[in-house]
């Protein structure tokens, strides 16, 4: 569900992903968004913020994985749910992608994220994918885009919110 704290949407589209290969394809899509975006910003400002909400399952983890898949990352892509974060450095076109998988699934406190000393990774360059972002309750700040994943019988539905123009920027690449 929406975060009630986050200020209206610049836009919203809703994909149909009527199994996992279409959760794949998307994250392949929004990884050329990525690229794309990064070859028209600047390094300092190339950072993206993106939540990943939905139920155990949803296939929050199954598009991350497309999405490093396609943006170059050859190895095991883990899920981060006991680690916390998972680090990535993706070789683009453009330079080196920081990419940081989080997962706070297990958080049991929101004051938790000020322990994690995580913050420092929102700042600049790098592409911040995180899972399960209602357990910090908000004080992750406003994402550039919101994904909710939410099953439909045998099928997905996403749901995007996009909230800066760097995340209408990707939710209209893809």
């Amino acid at each position: 569900m929406p975060d009630s704290s986050a200020p209206p949407p610049l836009g919203e589209r809703i994909f149909a992903l009527p199994d996992e290969a279409a959760t794949e394809a998307f994250g392949a899509a929004f990884a050329r968004a990525v690229v794309e975006r990064m070859a028209h910003t600047d390094a300092a400002h190339a950072g993206l913020h993106v939540q990943l909400s939905g139920d155990l399952g949803a296939g929050k983890t199954t598009f991350v994985r497309a999405l490093l898949r396609a943006l170059g990352h050859a190895g095991r892509v883990k899920s981060p749910t006991y680690a916390l974060c998972e680090p990535y450095n993706i070789d683009t076109p453009q330079g080196v992608l920081p990419v940081y998988h989080f997962d706070l699934y297990r958080f049991a406190d929101p004051a938790e994220w000020h322990d994690t000393g995580f913050r420092e990774h929102f700042a600049g360059d790098a592409l911040c994918l995180v899972e399960w972002p209602e357990k910090a309750e908000g004080l992750l700040g406003t994402p550039d885009l919101r994904l909710w994943l939410e099953p439909v019988g045998d099928a997905r539905r996403l749901t995007t919110s996009a909230y800066t123009p760097a995340g209408l920027a990707c939710l209209n690449s893809c």
